[in-house]
């Protein structure tokens, strides 16, 4: 026999390697308890993820496969209960190898992990079941691994920007028959940042996200979720995503549809008790398979031709896919395994005591935790501008922050959080991805947001106790590395403004920022 191991974030609607039913052929796919013990991850993710795997499994079962399916409590393959090595339930390997044994397994194919440390584990593995693993090329991203390291080769910096337009033309997407981009430019960023202000005086209807009912399996699930991964965030009975692959095209054609429109000029907003807002809330189903990632665009395109949708939101939109999600993914592999050895800045303190309880009395920060536990998301200015902005700014240990955005989010997957979280969020890389430390004082979150309306501090207040934090916070950090970024074409700016501060000032910030970290340890 030959099996084919479905990994389970690569639940493709369509499998390069499962077609057509073979004689001599199985499926294998593996819940592996330990594995998802190595990080206290989100029940809500593992929710997602395993009640995922359970209907995909069972829709192969359907259409004629033959289905090898190791569930989180089964014992191993062939073993009563009871004889589980030390007790404990096996790891993927070892029902592999119970596998190998009872079927008399020839070959194992699987396609190319979306993770370095599996990817790398493999030999090993084969070596251990006494067969050979076999990697085929994955269809999970729009380019292949290897064109991205290809076209990197040898580039002493990369540009997000030349990436995104290079596969726009490749592709086809948003172009004109002349070759050129639909409305005459790449880019409509400058059109998608809408302030707090301004939301507030247009008054758009938010349109509700449904919460998608459980079905017998999620139910299942999340009741062994919830006992086996006790001690992990959130609640795995609250999972609001669906969790089958026609679930996840009614989700992709009602964000198309309620609110896409509203994504480019709103998606830079944060308001207190809208946690999705216009978000497409997508990168859960499309980081697991259950989406692919053309469809979402091709989605969004048709949305724009037929006059449903603005080219802004619909440009906003796409870039996050063709652009971001694409250049991620090639950065990852670009730099992995060094990528997780980086701290740049020299940032070491550990995280503060309210990352997982939310109880702080910073309004913004607050919020964003309470959504990560409650939801297992937030959107990316929480992420990056209110989570990302905190850690940086105290600056807190890059592998403690990595592993806090690595548990706590449902679309969270080494590839994408390893160079978000490092890279973009801490510049702990020292600008492999992006040009500067995306760091920011209370008045951008003020301009951005409406927590501060509601927030014990004023962001208005530059010193004293009722000063909004960041303003410490951020001054003390471009005190910290004045003198790295001092030829820092994009933060030398800030370095000047500091050099012309009266040096007790300065020190006032330092030591106000510092006290208020303490107190956070």
């Amino acid at each position: 026999m030959e099996l084919v191991w479905i990994l389970g974030d690569q639940l493709l609607p369509e499998h390069p390697l499962v077609g057509t039913p073979r004689e001599g052929w199985a499926v294998a796919m593996v819940e592996s308890v330990p594995r998802a013990r190595r990080l206290r991850y989100h029940q809500q993710k593992l929710t997602l993820l395993f009640a995922a795997m359970r209907h995909h499994g069972a829709a192969l079962e359907r259409a004629g496969h033959r289905v090898l399916y190791h569930r989180l409590e089964d014992a191993l393959p062939g073993a009563a209960e009871a004889e589980a090595p030390g007790g404990e339930p096996p790891d993927s390997g070892e029902v592999l190898a119970a596998w190998v044994r009872l079927h008399g397994v020839r070959a194992i194919h699987v396609l190319e992990p979306n993770d370095f440390h599996t990817q790398a584990a493999l030999p090993a593995l084969a070596e251990r079941l006494g067969v050979p693993i076999e990697l085929h090329p994955s269809p999970m991203f729009v380019l292949a691994r290897q064109e991205f390291l290809d076209w990197a080769q040898g580039k002493r910096t990369l540009v997000m920007e030349r990436h995104y337009r290079r596969l726009r033309e490749r592709l086809g997407v948003l172009m004109t028959a002349e070759g050129g981009p639909v409305g005459g430019v790449w880019n409509t960023d400058t059109e998608n940042r809408q302030t707090r202000s301004q939301f507030r005086k247009a008054g758009p209807a938010v349109p509700r996200v449904a919460t998608v009912e459980a079905d017998a399996v999620v139910r299942e699930v999340a009741e062994q979720v919830a006992r086996l991964f006790a001690d992990h965030p959130g609640k795995a009975a609250e999972l609001w995503l669906p969790v089958t692959r026609a679930g996840a095209l009614a989700w992709l054609e009602r964000f198309v549809a309620e609110r896409l429109e509203g994504f480019g000029p709103w998606e830079d907003l944060m308001v207190d008790q809208e946690p999705v807002l216009f978000h497409s809330v997508l990168s859960p189903l499309l980081n697991i398979g259950l989406l692919t990632p053309m469809e979402c665009v091709r989605a969004a395109e048709a949305a724009w031709a037929e006059g449903r949708a603005p080219l802004a939101s619909v440009e906003g939109f796409v870039r996050q896919i063709v652009g971001w999600r694409e250049f991620i993914h090639g950065m990852y592999w670009r730099h992995m395994p060094g990528y997780l050895e980086v701290n740049a800045l020299e940032a070491h303190r550990p995280l503060p005591r309210w990352a997982y309880t939310g109880k702080t009395e910073l309004r913004c920060v607050g919020r964003a935790i309470e959504g990560a536990l409650r939801l297992g998301y937030n959107h990316h200015i929480q992420r990056l501008m209110v989570l990302g902005n905190y850690f940086l700014l105290g600056g807190y240990a890059p592998r403690e922050v990595l592993r806090w955005y690595l548990e706590m989010y449902s679309d969270a997957y080494d590839w994408v959080m390893v160079p978000n979280v490092l890279g973009m969020v801490l510049y702990a890389d020292g600008g492999w991805l992006a040009t500067k430390p995306y760091a920011a004082g209370p008045a951008y979150l003020d301009k951005m947001g409406d927590h501060c309306a509601s927030c014990r501090y004023n962001p208005k207040l530059k010193t004293g106790p009722d000063a909004c934090p960041f303003q410490a916070l951020y001054w003390a950090f471009q005190s910290r590395h004045a003198d790295r970024f001092r030829p820092h074409p994009r933060q030398a700016m800030m370095v000047r403004q500091l050099d012309r501060m009266e040096d007790a000032t300065r020190q006032g910030y330092v030591r106000t920022a510092e006290r208020f970290l303490e107190g956070q340890e």
